[in-house]
């Protein structure tokens, strides 16, 4: 008898799957470890390319935010430059992003499950944190960041010099005016970080950093001072009421899985982890959803769809995370700021770190 597919997570990969299993006449059921809306750490930018994605899924652009984001400003080293984007983003929490999308999911008709944690995959079958064995016939891991066992993400895939992601928000103290419409890059001494406005006015602030800065630092806060002093732009982003600092550590920038085991599709981070400055992170997640949702539907195995997925993100994380090697190293970056700009080259970059949508 055919077990309907289980989905663990309930983040925009597996909300993107769970809809387009269900419009596909399956009844999925997805396992999200919350029990309330939560807010994942996240840069918050949807490209161009992600709006249109979410849209074919049935979620309006402006039912997330219905302000825009149309210029990319580059920060480093007493330099600013800024661009044009090549068609408009927006920034939104992912908290209004993931409770949308799963409600839409449901709406379709795919199960919801909250606070419910898995543990392990053993043998097809996904192992709750209270002993439980739930088989299926196929299973779509989308954790995110966070690994299960027996699926973990190689530990060398972190370097010697893992990044950290960190994140914050700043409201009031004139930030939303200085960011505006615009998706901001303060490029640092190993590491960046990014600035959107999000949907209720607040700037979400979501850094990527090398390990090795936050041990020099002492601790985040310190860490947010050194960094105020190195681009006093970024400085100006951190006025404001604040909320407390978030963290998640050793992020595997660059990582993509390769090949796979038929009855495991996996998605979004779990698939292919590209360096958030490119901010497509979404994008990919999206694409991964219904692009495997799609292969189960046509009875594809898992393992060839997973072969496939890597070499269709090849390009953008490859492209990103050459960029984010760059960029990771301002004093020699900053000087070409301006001409690449002026060449063109941010808008190529743009556009090559974005990932075909099914």
């Amino acid at each position: 008898m055919r077990r309907e597919p289980l989905i663990l997570g309930g983040g925009p990969a597996g909300s993107a799957a769970a809809i387009a299993l269900a419009r596909g006449g399956a009844r999925p059921l997805v396992l999200e470890r919350t029990r309330e809306r939560g807010d994942a750490l996240c840069g918050g930018f949807l490209s161009w390319r992600t709006l249109a994605a979410l849209e074919r899924l049935g979620i309006a652009a402006d039912t997330l935010n219905p302000a825009r984001a149309t210029r990319l400003r580059l920060f480093t080293r007493g330099r600013v430059v800024e661009t044009s984007l090549p068609a408009p983003g927006l920034g939104v929490s992912r908290a209004r992003l993931d409770a949308l999308l799963l409600a839409h999911a449901e709406r379709h008709g795919a199960a919801i499950e909250r606070g419910v944690t898995v543990r392990a995959l053993d043998g097809g079958a996904a192992r709750t944190a209270d002993g439980a064995l739930l088989p299926a016939d196929a299973l779509f891991l989308a954790s995110g960041k966070h690994d299960i066992r027996g699926t973990a993400r190689p530990a060398a895939a972190r370097g010697e010099d893992p990044a950290l992601g960190l994140r914050t928000r700043r409201r009031g103290g004139g930030v939303e005016p200085l960011v505006g419409d615009a998706i901001e890059l303060h490029l640092f001494d190993r590491g960046y970080a990014g600035v959107v406005v999000q949907e209720d006015g607040s700037a979400n602030v979501c850094l990527a950093i090398r390990r090795s800065r936050l041990t020099e630092a002492g601790d985040p806060d310190r860490l947010l001072q050194a960094l105020a002093a190195e681009v006093p732009a970024f400085g100006d982003r951190l006025a404001g009421d604040a909320t407390a600092i978030e963290a998640i550590a050793n992020v595997p920038y660059g990582w993509r899985a390769r090949d796979g085991t038929d009855g495991c599709y996996r998605l979004g981070d779990q698939a292919a982890v590209i360096p958030s400055l490119a901010g497509e992170g979404m994008g990919i997640a999206l694409a991964s959803g219904v692009s495997a949702a799609t292969a189960w539907l046509a009875g594809q195995r898992a393992a060839a769809w997973q072969a496939r997925f890597a070499r269709a993100t090849a390009r953008p994380v490859t492209v990103a995370r050459t960029i984010r090697a760059i960029a990771e190293r301002p004093t020699r970056f900053a000087p070409l700021l301006p001409l690449a700009a002026r060449l063109g080259l941010i808008d190529a970059v743009a556009a090559a770190t974005r990932i075909a949508q099914p």
